[in-house]
């Protein structure tokens, strides 16, 4: 088969303790899944869970015990910091049982969900998609992939994030509103899942921004943290 340009190089993610790479296909996002993080974007209660995408290119790959970069991006003056705890799907899958859900998962990261939180806001206010502000390149830094088998008690997790050393942000994946497994539920009746898949699973409070020079230090207990340099 020939194509009129090369074809890119698939987006991959490394696995921790293996030479295989995971191959990224589609990155899904659930908003305001965290309580705390809800009341501190304006809204309250437990609201069906609803989701947005990203590019499979706007991941930034960052390897074990690397220090990832990502460049500050255009058009914005106010860039936030969204730690998440990113569940890689191994399996195809489509309207899963949230008994079933854990089957499907191939394994656990850390990741950012960065935002340009100004344009966000504008484009709530024209009541536009967000997509300027949520999937442009490098919005979507992730860390190594630690298999499901070898991750501990990820729903009992600590979650945080540093910035130059300061805690930013500070939760339990226990106090996600829609669990693991009921976020892949609803999902899943949306868009058939497929072995690629990632979904970023939502942020606690403490969300704020950051500027050029920063390192953030992202973390879940039992994963592979994730250091990142804005450049």
């Amino acid at each position: 088969m020939s194509y009129v340009f090369p074809p890119p190089t698939p987006t991959s993610l490394p696995v921790a303790g293996r030479a295989q790479r995971f191959p990224v296909r589609r990155i899904f996002c659930v908003g305001r899944n965290y309580e705390e993080h809800a009341k501190e974007m304006g809204f309250t209660g437990r609201e069906p869970p609803f989701f947005f995408l990203k590019p499979a290119d706007a991941l930034v790959a960052v390897e074990p015990s690397a220090t990832g970069t990502m460049d500050y991006p255009g058009l914005t003056a106010n860039l936030h910091h969204e730690v998440e705890l990113v569940v890689a799907i191994g399996k195809e899958g489509k309207s899963i049982a949230a008994a079933d859900a854990m089957e499907y998962i191939y394994g656990y990261a850390v990741g950012l969900d960065m935002t340009r939180r100004d344009l966000q806001n504008e484009m709530k206010k024209q009541g536009r998609p967000w997509c300027i502000g949520k999937a442009f390149e490098q919005s979507a830094p992730v860390g190594v992939i630690t298999p499901a088998a070898q991750a501990t008690d990820i729903a009992t997790a600590a979650i945080e994030l540093k910035v130059n050393g300061a805690t930013r942000q500070y939760s339990q994946i226990s106090k996600l509103i829609w669990n693991i497994a009921e976020t892949i539920e609803h999902l899943s009746a949306a868009w058939e899942l497929r072995p690629g898949d990632l979904i970023m699973t939502g942020t606690p409070e403490g969300v704020g921004a950051v500027v050029r020079g920063d390192m953030l230090e992202a973390s879940v207990t039992g994963l592979e943290p994730l250091r990142l340099k804005l450049a």
